[in-house]
């Protein structure tokens, strides 16, 4: 690495450093060691890690191959311009999760499967220990695309391959990880096999979820059926890790908008899901005046618009996906209606604050002095709190490194929040966890057009590796 480059990175990276050193809470203990280190990986002297680069060609062939397992909808005339429905434990799922199998055991890996069906591929390191391993997801949405997920799995194949071409041993073992339902897509829970790998959902929960839209398979029964319902306990216990990075599209528009490359995600922002039910009365369109109606839709319609407004008051976000009302008939003023609601934001105090105010707003909504008719009863049920998540400054700062080796450039870069969530919420409660995001077409994803370039993937593939090798390399001194 060329001085003025070291001494570069040293001058953007100290006061980053020195504010880590000063934050205190559960990593408090690790702060003035990761000054220390990453100081050093800022100097330069450890820049090299073996100057390896992944095969953009070799990685895009396995991803656009594999994808032919759940081909979905088709966008484009070139035969990689499809989308992707490869539901979890779906036949399609299980041809991808085959290939997973036999491509990592053909290049010297040893393949776990746990109950859960998440599959580990570890590769022996010189040393004995827990591996340091890449993660993410084989299963997309039922009209998805190409790239979520998928790609981090596959970055990870690549890595293998090419430390196997250059005969590299690492300090320690290094693995992938397919982590099972990760969408919530089929089964109902999303991140689930990764939440019982934590210890935060019971597996009994998670083997008992049913297929949505009426289905009457559950999830053991499909891990029984494909072949996947391994004998391994799904446990951070069973099967630890030292640590957990995943590479993923940033499924927005920040770093396409900014024309950067890397986003070093340094957390994901909190959120929750609620159902909201509001109950009125049937009546008849033609009969009833507004002044002795309880129109559970027009309430609901309401609510909905005041959660955009309050959300953005608190620079939060808040979402509507699901809506059902009944009796559904055009000449009958609906009297239940029920519908999901998503909030999130950076913080939990923010959604705590946002919580209580749309409570209280959605309750003078449904009050006559609002609907100036009848009284609409409302009901509120959490289903999922999912709080902020930290990442581990060891990995942000390891994926930093890697990513300033690879662009050569500190513009090139950025430190984001994941506005989503991913295995690795779960997986940063038992070992230090970052992410890596590369930029995907006008932010769109969950859509079968989600589109990455190929050079872009490269370069996310690269800062992976470099970052796995990087954080191997602090093992074997002892310094995480």
């Amino acid at each position: 690495m060329a001085p003025c480059r070291a001494r570069a990175l040293l001058a953007y990276q100290l006061p980053l450093l020195r504010a880590a050193a000063l934050k205190k809470g559960s990593r408090g203990q690790w702060a003035a060691k990761s000054f220390a280190h990453s100081a050093r990986l800022a100097s330069g002297r450890r820049q090299s890690v073996g100057g390896f680069t992944v095969n953009q060609d070799r990685l895009m062939n396995d991803l656009h191959r594999t994808c032919k397992w759940g081909t979905g909808k088709r966008w484009g005339s070139l035969d990689t311009e499809t989308g992707m429905s490869r539901l979890s434990l779906s036949d399609s799922d299980k041809k991808a999760r085959d290939w997973f199998v036999e491509t990592t055991m053909a290049l010297g890996c040893s393949v776990t499967i746990d109950e859960m069906g998440n599959v580990f591929a570890i590769r022996p390191g010189r040393n004995v220990g827990p591996p340091t391993c890449v993660g993410s997801h084989l299963d997309t949405q039922p009209s998805g695309g190409r790239y979520d997920g998928i790609l981090g799995v596959l970055a990870g194949v690549e890595m293998l391959r090419i430390l196997n071409e250059r005969d590299a041993r690492t300090h320690f073992p290094v693995g992938v990880v397919n982590w099972t339902n990760e969408e919530g897509a089929r089964f109902p829970i999303s991140m689930v096999s990764s939440g019982v790998w934590a210890g935060e959902v019971p597996v009994e929960t998670a083997h008992g979820l049913r297929e949505v839209r009426g289905g009457t398979v559950t999830m053991r029964s499909e891990l029984e059926r494909i072949g996947y319902l391994g004998s391994v306990p799904a446990s951070h216990t069973s099967m630890p890790m030292a640590a957990h990075f995943e590479l993923h599209i940033e499924q927005g528009p920040i770093l396409e908008n900014h024309k950067q490359k890397i986003g070093i995600v340094t957390g994901v922002q909190a959120y929750r899901w609620y159902t909201v039910q509001l109950t009125g009365r049937d009546a008849h369109t033609g009969t009833t005046p507004f002044d002795a109606r309880a129109d559970a839709m027009l309430a609901a319609c309401r609510m909905i618009a005041c959660s955009h407004d309050l959300a953005a008051k608190h620079s939060a976000l808040a979402s509507t996906g699901i809506l059902t009302l009944t009796p559904g008939s055009v000449n009958t003023i609906p009297g239940q209606v029920k519908f999901s609601l998503d909030i999130r934001a950076t913080s939990d105090a923010t959604l705590e604050t946002l919580e209580a105010e749309l409570k209280a707003e959605f309750s003078r909504l449904a009050s006559k002095d609002v609907t100036k008719g009848l009284d609409v009863s409302v009901t509120w049920q959490t289903d999922t709190i999912s709080p902020a998540v930290d990442f581990h400054p060891s990995c942000i700062e390891t994926v930093r490194a890697s990513a300033l080796s690879v662009t050569g450039d500190t513009s090139l870069f950025r430190e984001m929040v994941s506005g989503a969530g991913h295995d690795s919420v779960y997986t940063s409660r038992h070992c230090p966890t970052s992410m890596i995001f590369v930029p995907c077409r006008n932010g769109v994803s969950h859509n079968p057009e989600e589109f990455a370039k190929a050079e872009d993937c490269a370069t996310g593939a690269d800062v992976l590796m470099q970052s796995v090798l990087r954080f191997d390399h602090l093992r074997s001194e002892e310094e995480v």
